[in-house]
């Protein structure tokens, strides 16, 4: 190795020296005498003496041996100066075409490995691509640890300084496998599984020999290993390990010296070589996360190198060419790894899909996929501005949805009038802003509203472009014109302020006081005009709150136009506030008369105040009385000429802007003195029976001193003295409140107040709430204020909520009943008035985002809820009422509450007490018993409205419950209890002490009682409850003495097959009755019993009642097909055996069918029965038509075969000669049909009429009735009205006499003694028919088959 040029040598001092080494691999047939060892020759050369191929002829110091071919390599430095002379060596490597023949010795590969440049006094070694430096030099060398990289197993990729003795960079320890197949055409022996086998042994061994001889020509080889034999003649699995990509052809190559080196026996086929490929190919995608309109690149990248290459797309594998839109590039680096690239321009949508790259080399062919997805760009703006040219910065914000390497963002603007702004640009973030400040003079009046598109384009640095249009809408500052005229008005007078604007486009219009504060805007108007706009603020009746300078403002964005006006009110009592003495009186013709108008004091306010009586004025006198101004005036004694005269006086008051004011006329009535009777300083006096009005301010009754109470007290002369009739004072403090209350609904600031208002009257009616409990004066006040304040425009917060029901707590407590009802004697619409004015506090309760409050009282409870949107719910509330006893709930369900606008607010109050006090039905003669609840929605809701309650009903006995509603609109607006919409449902629990409800609007709702409809405790209920018990015992015992009947007389009885089928039905249907009786008791006493439903007896109840019920029916209908059959078909004769199991197949087998059907299909969803009754359910699941449908079916049929069957026997065919026996059976059968089927047929008919709402007691009586005795009916019509059974029983216990004498009286025509020919009864009947005879009802002896065949027919119920 020759020792290299130190790099320091190498410079001088006007050159920078660069420095790179070579690897080249080479092959000869000369062995290395001594060891072989690299050296390095040093060549420096300058750029510009580059020519072919002259550095790749380094000199080589090796001696020659023998003639075996070895393998060596060689590192060759190259040092030189101009750095563009390392690209073009790469350039010459790449286009080399491998190995290179040479005398004796040929060059396998020659690749670049390392590369050193200068860096300040250091010179930095670079391993290139798939090289690295050896662990022995990264251990004593020194690193460039800011430019290296850490790399496994303590390898490193740069060196300072490059190493004088070698080794340089070098490939790392791994190897390349190649899997290749190939076949042997010969015949396949198991032996060649069997990896312990001589001859598994013999084709590795000589098979692997021929490929080392064939493959060790290839770059780096290291060895060759066969891994299996499979079918297929043979197939061979071989791997070969190779440290560098093999070249083009080499494997070609290599498979044909694997051919020539084989033994022939082992005819390898050449053609069936076979590349096993392997995922050895890298694919990269730039950018990562494609974006419309970027442009991608595709990269595949394998460490084999070879020209053939391809790109191809979609699931079909189309085959990519070069276009406008893809580009294909492919590079090889260093001869020792292949890059192929596809470019795809401007990506779209149309673009997304799978991406292949296909490398092929010999027999190899490798390649991998990838999905595109392509996401588009989303730009966020507010895609419409206005702005204001005032001369104010706006902002435009545009902002990227997407995360990208955005390159710039610019802004364009189009439209008819120019204004630039100023962009602030901030990549990391993906937003910009532009920032416009526009002038008068950028907007002439004309321009005003014209519209500008501003662009805001994102550009990312793959070519991907988003944009987003912000429509920006430039206004003029409004010019606001007002009224010019001054205000100044009274006290209780109107005015009005009108302000017009000359520019119509503004975002709010509102007025403020001096103070700023807001009007509220139930007092103006606003109108918008094609070139302006116009706000009038308008006030009815004003008060010294209006006094001040009013602003009115239009405000479009942060500009504000705004024109100021000056109201003048002067101070002038209300005709409303004017106190009197007296209201009305008695005067005595011959003395004085003192009249007296009082108003609040008002200090420094001055009022000309005259009396006013016909045409005459009188100056008052005025005096301080506390915190009242009164003006008096005393009329003189034999002032009027005419004694009995009823005399009208009122007070007029003028304030200082001459407006004035009247108050109401106090009237003076003149009697002779005989006629009084009645005198008091106070009150006056009065006639007998002489009733007279006074305030209470001016009465007798107790107050504190310059305190005013309000209300009246009325008087009534009886004898000698005043009785007080009635007092409907107000108390001082409940009467200021009131005064207020007043003022505040015609206050500017109403809304700001009233929260402070509220909580003054929870606190004024906590310390007043004895005299509210005793004085209806104070009570109506109470309920007055609440009216006025509760028609306030505004919206109700919690605390607001929590002030009110503290108030309605204190009003609706039991100790205030008393006053409830004089109250309502006064006024009967005060309740009305009071339900209403909680309805609408209710209403505009607004919760947000807080949490719904649940406040309670002893008298009032409130709870709530927030509509969200997305998260639908159930509305249930449930209140409770220890202290009066009382419950109940109100839900509504998801549809119902999903139908709202989001963030409505639900409230639900409920009162315990209200239901003593609201005003009774007086046309039902009923009363509430239960809770009253309120149910209300913040905003408007979409009829029919759907909402369940449950009351707790304390009055069991009081009578059908009822679902009712408080209608404001009845009597006279009065109010009412109303139905409509409301009914009461069953909600399958216990109703005994409670009542559910349901109604399809929302309001105040409650439960009547009716005290005339049937209810558990009623003497109709006892009595149908006697006659059901007494009906089935009756029954139970009638059904049980036919079965003994029969069973005594059966032999007697069934001496023909028709009769003997006949008694088969009857005992069938005794039998099943008797058994659905018994269970109609056990269901009875199930449902009656004070505790829960038993679930699975209730079930067994039901089953079984079902089931035996229906066999009644179908016994029946047998009976009747079977007379059927035997009338008609007569020729044909069925067995005995036959025709019982028909009998009882159709009496049993169709039955159980049904209520097995019936049980299976809805118990399991528990639905079979209903929820407080064992019997079949009829609301969820109509599973009663099981029951109805059949049995009223049966009822037509077997009346339809009666009606055949009576009209074949009185109107006989030709040849039809019905024995006398027969022809009385079929009487019986007739008689039995006849009767039983209608009467079965009628108890459902009477059922059905009770469930009709409003059906009269009648009903309820017949059905139970006929329900309860059908044991006895059949008993009676069907076993003991048979003659025959008759004369078997009279047989049997040997009443041969009296049979005797019975038999002659009924020798003629004793089929039944309904139909007996001797009976009047009878006779006309045949008459109807036109028939006449007799028939003769002994019975015939049967001697033969035929006879009975013939004759039997007509006997089946004998």
């Amino acid at each position: 190795m020759a020792k290299p040029v130190k790099p320091e040598e190498m410079k001088s001092p006007r050159t920078i020296t660069f420095y790179f080494v070579l690897i080249v691999i080479c092959s000869s047939e000369a062995t290395l005498s001594t060891p072989a060892e690299p050296f390095v020759h040093p060549l420096i050369l300058q750029g510009h003496e580059l020519a072919g191929e002259e550095l790749l002829r380094p000199k080589r110091a090796v001696t020659v041996g023998g003639p075996v071919a070895e393998e060596y390599t060689v590192d060759i430095e190259v040092s030189f100066e101009n750095v563009s002379f390392l690209e073009s060596v790469k350039a010459h490597l790449n286009s080399l075409s491998f190995p290179i023949q040479g005398n004796g010795t040929d060059i396998l590969s020659m690749a670049m490995t390392t590369v050193c440049t200068p860096a300040g006094n250091d010179l930095l070694c670079f391993c290139e691509k798939g090289y690295q430096w050896p662990e022995e030099r990264c251990l004593h060398s020194l690193t460039c640890q800011e430019h290296d990289s850490a790399l496994p197993g303590g390898y490193c990729s740069c060196l300072k300084g490059l190493p004088p003795q070698g080794p340089f960079c070098q490939l790392p320890e791994a190897y390349i496998t190649l899997k290749i197949k190939v076949r042997l055409n010969i015949g396949f022996q198991e032996d060649l599984k069997n990896t312990s086998s001589a001859l598994y042994r013999s084709y590795k061994t000589d098979l692997e020999r021929a490929f080392r001889a064939g493959y060790k020509t290839l770059p780096g080889f290291r060895s060759v290993t066969v891994t299996q034999f499979t079918k297929g003649s043979v197939v061979v699995d071989y791997a070969v390990q190779v440290a560098l990509a093999p070249p083009p052809g080499s494997i070609h190559k290599a498979n044909e010296q694997v051919i020539q080196n084989l033994n022939q026996t082992y005819k390898m086929d050449y053609s069936s070589f076979q590349g096993i490929s392997s995922n050895e190919t890298k694919f990269t995608v730039i950018p990562e996360f494609i974006f419309e309109g970027d442009n991608v690149t595709l990269e595949c990248e394998t460490e084999f190198v070879t020209s053939n290459t391809s790109w191809y797309y979609g699931e079909k594998r189309s085959e990519i060419q070069n276009s406008d839109r893809f580009s294909i590039h492919t590079s090889i680096i260093n001869n020792i790894s292949l890059i192929t690239r596809l470019t795809i321009y401007n990506f779209t949508q149309r673009d997304a899909g799978l991406y292949g790259c296909n490398v092929t080399l010999d027999i190899f062919e490798y390649g991998t996929v990838r999905t595109l997805d392509v996401t588009p760009i989303r730009i966020l703006a507010k895609e419409e501005r206005k702005v204001v040219c005032d001369n104010n910065p706006i902002s435009l914000n545009c902002c990227s949805e997407n995360i990208a390497n955005w390159s710039k963002i610019e802004w364009k603007q189009e439209g008819k009038i120019s204004i630039l702004g100023n962009p602030e640009t901030d990549l990391d973030s993906s937003c910009s802003t532009y920032t416009l400040k526009a002038d008068g003079t950028q907007c002439p009046s004309g321009s005003s509203g014209t519209t500008v598109i501003y662009t805001c384009e994102f550009v990312s640095v793959y070519g991907a472009r988003g944009s987003k249009n912000i429509a920006v809408t430039f206004t003029s500052v409004a010019n606001l014109t007002i009224t010019r005229d001054p205000i100044s008005v009274s006290e209780g007078q109107s005015f009005s302020i009108t302000c017009l604007s000359d520019v119509s486009s503004f975002d709010e219009v509102y007025w403020n006081t001096s103070a700023g504060i807001k009007i509220h805007p139930r007092f103006y108007t606003m109108r918008r005009y094609q070139d302006g706009a116009e706000s009038v603020l308008t006030v009815k009746t004003s008060t010294r709150e209006w006094n001040g300078t009013y602003h009115c403002i239009f405000r479009y964005k942060n500009s504000y136009s705004i024109a100021t006006k000056d109201v003048t009110i002067h101070p002038l009592p209300l005709a409303s506030d004017i106190m009197m003495d007296p209201l009305e009186a008695s005067g005595l013709c011959t003395s004085s008369h003192q009249f007296k108008c009082c108003i609040e004091e008002d200090a420094g306010e001055k009022y000309a105040v005259t009396f006013h009586m016909d045409s005459s004025s009188f100056p008052a006198e005025r005096e301080v009385i506390g915190k009242q101004a009164c003006y008096k005036y005393s009329l003189p004694a034999n002032f009027l000429r005419w004694c009995s005269k009823d005399i009208a006086v009122f007070c007029h008051f003028t304030n200082a802007a001459n407006s004035s004011v009247r108050s109401p006329s106090m009237k003076l009535t003149l009697v002779p003195e005989k006629n009084i009777t009645c005198r008091d300083p106070i009150i006056g006096i009065g006639e007998p029976g002489k009733i007279i009005q006074k305030l209470c301010q001016f009465s007798s009754v107790s107050r504190n001193s310059g305190q005013t109470i309000g209300g009246t007290v009325t008087y009534k002369c009886v004898g000698s003295q005043w009785k007080e009739e009635a007092r409907a004072c107000i108390s001082a403090p409940i009467n200021g409140l009131l005064q207020l209350a007043k003022a505040l609904i015609k206050s500017p600031s109403q809304d700001q107040k009233l929260p402070t208002y509220l909580r003054d009257l929870s606190v004024s009616a906590g310390k007043e709430e004895r005299d509210i409990h005793s004085s209806p004066g104070s009570l109506g006040a109470i309920i007055n204020i609440l009216d006025l304040l509760s028609t306030v425009p505004t919206q109700v917060n919690s605390e607001m909520m929590r002030d009110i029901l503290a108030t309605i707590n204190v009003i609706l407590d039991k100790s205030a009943l008393n006053s409830w009802e004089k109250l309502l004697q006064q006024q009967n619409n005060q309740s009305s008035q009071f339900l209403h004015s909680v309805e609408r506090f209710s209403q505009a309760l607004q919760l947000g985002d807080s949490t719904p409050p649940s406040l309670f009282h002893p008298n009032v409870q409130m709870k709530s809820m927030v509509i969200k949107r997305g998260h639908p719910q159930i509305y249930q509330q449930k209140f409770v009422f220890t202290d009066s006893d009382l419950w109940g709930d109100v839900a509504i369900d998801e549809c119902q509450l999903g139908n709202l606008q989001p963030d409505s607010s639900i409230v639900t109050v409920a009162f315990p007490t209200l239901k003593a006090i609201l005003a009774q039905d007086v046309q039902r003669k009923t009363s509430s018993n239960s809770l009253v609840m309120t149910t209300t929605v913040s905003h408007n809701i979409v009829k029919p409205f759907r909402i369940s309650m449950t009351f707790k009903n304390n009055h069991r006995s009081g009578g059908k419950p009822q679902c009712v509603f408080w209608n404001f609109s009845l009597a006279n607006n009065t109010g009412g209890w109303d139905s409509s919409g409301c009914s009461v449902e069953d909600d399958g629990r216990d109703n005994r002490d409670r009542v559910f409800c349901k109604c399809n609007h929302l309001t105040s709702f409650s439960i009547l009682m009716s005290p005339d409809s049937p209810d558990p405790g009623s003497l109709l209920k006892i009595l149908l409850d006697i006659i059901s018990y007494i009906g089935l015992g009756f029954s139970i015992v009638s059904l049980a003495a036919c079965l003994v009947v029969e069973a005594m007389v059966w032999k007697s009885v069934t001496k023909n097959r028709t009769s003997y089928m006949r008694h088969i039905c009857i005992v069938n249907i005794a039998f099943c009755l008797l058994i659905a009786d018994i269970w109609f008791i056990v269901a009875g006493a199930i449902h009656d019993g004070h505790y829960p439903l038993n679930e699975t007896a209730c079930v067994a109840a039901t089953f079984f009642i079902h089931f035996f019920y229906l066999s009644v029916f179908f016994w029946m209908l047998t009976l009747g097909l079977m007379l059927f059959y035997r009338l008609i078909f007569i020729l044909h004769d069925a067995s005995k055996s036959t025709q019982k199991a028909f009998a009882f197949s159709l009496g049993y087998g169709c039955p159980l069918i049904i209520s097995s059907i019936t049980v299976g299909v809805t118990q399991p969803q528990e639905v079979y029965m209903r929820k407080n009754a064992c019997w079949l359910n009829w609301e969820d699941t109509r599973a009663l038509l099981a029951f109805a449908i059949p049995a009223l079916i049966i009822v037509v049929v077997n009346v339809s075969i009666t009606v055949v069957v009576i009209t074949k026997i009185l109107r006989p065919s030709i040849g039809d000669k019905p024995g006398k026996q027969e022809k009385s059976s079929l009487f019986q059968i007739s008689k039995s049909i006849g009767v039983l089927t209608p009467l079965l047929g009628l108890t459902w008919g009477f059922g059905l009429a009770t469930v009709i709402q409003g059906s009269n007691a009648v009903f309820h009586i017949i059905f139970t009735l006929l329900n309860a005795f059908q044991g006895l009916f059949i008993l009676l019509f069907g076993c003991l009205w048979d003659q025959k059974v008759q004369e078997a029983l009279l047989h049997k216990f040997s009443l041969s006499r009296w049979s005797s004498q019975h038999s002659k009286s009924t020798s003629i025509g004793s089929s039944t003694p309904v139909f007996s020919m001797s009976s009047p009864i009878s006779r006309r009947f045949n008459n109807l028919f036109g028939k006449t005879g007799t028939y003769n009802v002994s019975t015939p002896e049967t001697t033969s088959s035929s006879v009975e065949n013939s004759s039997s027919a007509y006997s089946l119920l004998n």
